[in-house]
């Protein structure tokens, strides 16, 4: 196993930095690291790009989270917070929030939820001048309040220091504070006199602003449990899904990429191209690097991920740290399972043997020989092995014999 895996890296090597087998030179190898390097840059830009294709889960189901919130939330005006978010300062140069959901759309594949279009409707609704005017009047009270209550936090702060002066006997005029206790005292009772006012205020704008036809068809559409529950659904089944719809379109954008690299090697190698294939070598290295990296972020978030979490949950409760012993089990079973599939089907030396012989090519550089050729005159590389059974030279890396026919597995080794 070991020795298959040095075998290998040793032939990755030197594929990437020879041409023909003979050395790339320092300058070209720079050019071609600066090539990778760029080349890397755009296929990640790429795959981000098309990873964005279709739409996400909070673009398909755009209400879910402030909904969410309005129905967690316990506080006395949360029916008044949800109307108020109706009412941006300058929706007057937006679009209608039902046409913002919509535009998602625009570019890209996946629907916006007909509920949240549904939900962005009764909002569109509540939003017109006049109870635009009724907020803007409720902020500039509430404005005022939180003055007023800045007022009174000075004036006790002062209230309190000129008692202290009193208490230890000091002069009027040696007072530091500018106003007296009995001032303070009229002060702090005539503001929150004001505040009251103000808040009671406030308080039946608020309810005029709930009052109205739209905002009291808002408000039950929101405690609409079947609704809710139709998008809260709809929204945890997309996230489940996202990630490996993503996965999906990030593979139809590689494996293209992939084949026709892989398929221009085979070329290059079979015309003895040799700049071809050590280019096509390395954008076939390049293509991979971030499909296996994209493999591994899916098995960390995708649904692989999320079935393995739901198992551990219910056999295990909270030991979720036992998700990290099986990945640190699974991950190098998947690795073992890629390096096969590309040493039995990509990179099978029997196959490319077979193929190079049929040719009368190389079995080790794929150059153009001739059939009597012990030693290949390109890189020296000996094209024969003794058979175990007869003692006649057959070639190397096929399975039997071209003599007597005997399977020659053991002695390929």
């Amino acid at each position: 196993m070991f020795a298959r895996i040095r075998r290998l890296l040793s032939q990755f090597f030197s594929k990437s930095r020879t041409i023909n087998n003979e050395p790339l030179n320092k300058v070209s190898l720079v050019v071609i690291i600066l090539i990778d390097i760029f080349i890397l840059i755009n296929v990640f830009t790429g795959l981000d790009d098309i990873s964005r294709w279709y739409i996400s889960p909070n673009q398909a189901y755009p209400c879910y989270s402030e909904w969410q919130d309005y129905r967690t939330k316990t506080t006395k005006d949360k029916d008044y917070e949800i109307v108020r978010l109706s009412l941006p300062n300058n929706a007057k140069y937006q679009l209608s929030l039902q046409q913002n959901y919509q535009q998602v759309e625009v570019g890209h594949l996946g629907n916006a939820s007909k509920t949240c279009l549904q939900y962005a409707n009764y909002k569109d609704k509540i939003n017109n001048p006049e109870k635009q005017q009724i907020v803007k009047t409720i902020d500039q009270k509430q404005a005022k309040i939180t003055r007023l209550e800045q007022d009174d936090r000075t004036i006790k702060a002062q209230y309190n220091s000129t008692l202290l002066e009193r208490i230890a006997g000091q002069d009027r005029q040696e007072s530091i504070n500018q106003v007296s206790a009995e001032k303070a005292k009229q002060a702090l009772e005539q503001n929150n006199r004001q505040i009251s006012t103000l808040n009671q205020e406030n308080s039946t704008l608020k309810n005029e602003l709930l009052g109205k036809p739209e905002s009291i068809s808002f408000i039950a559409f929101l405690k609409d449990d079947n609704q809710f529950r139709e998008v809260d659904q709809g929204y945890h089944q997309a996230s489940f899904w996202y990630p490996t719809i993503q996965l999906a379109f990030q593979f139809l954008f590689l494996i293209p990429l992939i084949l026709i690299a892989l398929s221009v090697h085979k070329f290059a190698q079979a015309r003895a191209y040799g700049l071809i294939s050590l280019i096509s070598w390395h954008l076939l290295v390049i293509f991979f690097i971030p499909l296996i990296v994209k493999i591994f972020e899916f098995l960390q978030i995708g649904a692989i991920f999320e079935f393995i979490f739901k198992i551990i949950s219910i056999l295990f409760g909270g030991l979720l740290f036992l998700i990290s012993y099986i990945y640190i089990l699974l991950i190098p079973i998947i690795g073992f399972g890629i390096i096969q599939f590309f040493q039995k089907f990509v990179f099978n030396a029997k196959v490319q043997t077979a193929s190079r012989v049929q040719k009368s090519c190389c079995v080790n550089c794929a150059k153009k020989i001739r059939h009597f050729d012990t030693y290949c005159p390109h890189c020296g590389y000996n094209q024969y092995i003794e058979c175990q059974n007869c003692h006649n030279l057959t070639y190397k890396h096929l399975s039997y014999c071209k003599h007597c026919g005997i399977s020659q597995d053991s002695s390929n080794l």
